[in-house]
């Protein structure tokens, strides 16, 4: 099973590059960030026509995540628990069976926190605090799960293309990189460095300054694995090509590959 995640910026601007995409690439799921279109817009027709059951949390105009998928869900929840008046659509869950049994995925889009003197960067740390106490809870069901999506969490000086420029800002200072740590501490596997040890590989590259030709690029997407689900995996990468597409997503797609099948 293959399954990608990838924050799109904007679902209409991108449509005809997501559907090439999917016809080129054929995850079994696609988790997708930044639709940036409340459910009813969403551009339904030509995904379901290759295939895909789609489920949506959307919002106008900003946030927004979707999941695709070749495999009805028989469960889906929206709306990362913890906090009833927070109303950003950032997180969507959806259930599927396995040969080796249910698999959870979740699309997420984790709030970016910047500039971490407003409300925004207190928000997002509360954001992250919800997700552990979810992942928390999920971890008690002893079943497979996959957090995947734009964590806006650079998780190492490894995975930025200039330290010193970028610390402080809220995709990289102690107080995300600590919760990250918590969160991958409840025995989570962090997908593409399981098996990638090579520094200076990136998923998104800003459309400002020549970040891409000049390859000045941090690495923010990612899939965390629950114990079950790390079982599974035979490997991750990241799908560079579609940068140099039309109109490209700052985002490029991060490919997880699982092994359902039973033994």
């Amino acid at each position: 099973m293959r399954i990608a995640t990838w924050n799109i910026n904007g679902v209409k601007a991108r449509h005809p590059n997501l559907l090439r995409w999917l016809e080129e690439e054929k995850p079994d799921i696609a988790c997708l960030q930044e639709i940036k279109s409340v459910d009813e817009a969403f551009p339904r027709a030509d995904i379901e026509a290759l295939g895909y059951t789609l489920e949506t949390h959307g919002q106008k105009g900003f946030n927004g995540v979707a999941l695709l998928s070749k495999t009805p869900f028989e469960e889906v929840n929206r709306r990362l628990p913890g906090d009833d008046t927070d109303d950003q659509a950032r997180f969507i869950e959806g259930v599927l069976a396995t040969d080796k049994g249910p698999l959870r995925v979740v699309s997420l889009y984790l709030p970016n926190g910047n500039p971490v003197d407003s409300d925004k960067y207190p928000y997002k740390l509360a954001w992250m605090r919800r997700l552990i106490d979810w992942a928390k809870d999920r971890l008690t069901l002893e079943e497979a799960f996959v957090l995947s999506g734009d964590y806006n969490v650079i998780p190492t000086a490894e995975d930025v293309h200039d330290h010193a420029a970028w610390w402080g800002d809220a995709l990289y200072r102690q107080e995300t990189l600590d919760l990250f740590r918590e969160l991958k501490a409840l025995g989570l596997t962090e997908a593409f460095r399981a098996g990638n040890a090579t520094p200076h590989q990136y998923s998104f590259w800003d459309y400002q300054a020549g970040a891409w030709p000049r390859n000045l690029g941090i690495r923010i997407d990612h899939h965390l694995l629950s114990p079950e689900a790390a079982d599974w995996l035979t490997g991750c990468v990241i799908q560079k090509d579609t940068r140099d597409w039309e109109k490209p997503s700052d985002h490029v797609p991060v490919v997880l590959s699982l092994d359902c099948n039973a033994s």
